[in-house]
């Protein structure tokens, strides 16, 4: 498989690795995406600015759909989606959940649900859809991924338990009567953050430290 080097989260990159493999290189260009976008809000000083650069994804994905991509590897890695359904139009609604946070910084409770719907409901079913599974527990699993990974990034612990309180929720609805194996790769990423949400942010475990990766084993073998 070749994987996009945009990919830096390495347990992310386990989750594509496990999916079946005719499915990898376009989850991860899913997940490239997603943290390309991650990385301008997290690089942003000057608010204007890191809205102009997600203003330019947005266009530049929504443009996948009527024009040939850009001399940039992962746009052509979007336009290469498209035999799986995917168009550039639902690519580019993702960036509203990373514009949201750059709107508000205090995270309120519409932001998050913004963030939630719009980044991580989105990217799930989009991948969903990659795995030929239509699935309702996907856009559960995804808002409370994407919480969860936001808390991750604050250093506000107070905050941190906000935000991890508001991924419970949906996380226990997509939990629900265990994953199919073909869903197991973003199970996988959904059993870690309910993991997450137990612990508390006080007491978050490092990412890809043994334990993360012994839940992830088990997760594989028994899809809970």
């Amino acid at each position: 498989m070749t994987m996009h080097s945009d990919i830096t989260h390495p347990e992310r990159q386990l989750a594509i690795h496990h999916a079946p493999r005719l499915a990898q290189e376009s989850l991860a260009t899913l997940f490239a995406i997603d943290e390309r976008l991650g990385g301008i809000v997290a690089r942003t000083r000057e608010t204007t600015i890191g809205l102009m650069r997600l203003v330019w994804w947005r266009d530049a994905l929504a443009a996948l759909d009527s024009a040939p991509p850009p001399a940039e590897p992962l746009l052509a890695a979007a336009a290469a989606l498209r035999p799986d359904r995917i168009s550039g139009a639902e690519l580019s609604t993702m960036v509203e959940g990373w514009e949201a946070l750059l709107d508000d910084p205090a995270l309120d409770a519409e932001t998050l649900e913004i963030h939630a719907r719009a980044r991580g409901a989105r990217l799930f079913t989009l991948a969903g859809r990659v795995l030929g599974v239509e699935a309702l527990r996907l856009s559960d699993a995804g808002e409370g991924w994407a919480l969860v990974d936001l808390a991750r990034h604050l250093s506000d612990a107070g905050q941190g338990d906000r935000i991890l309180e508001a991924a419970r929720a949906p996380l226990e609805r997509a939990a629900a009567g265990g994953w199919p194996r073909r869903l197991r790769s973003l199970g996988m990423l959904t059993v870690l953050a309910q993991g997450d949400v137990k612990r508390g942010a006080d007491a978050l475990r490092p990412i890809g430290c043994r334990a993360r990766m012994l839940r992830v084993f088990a997760h594989q073998l028994t899809g809970h």
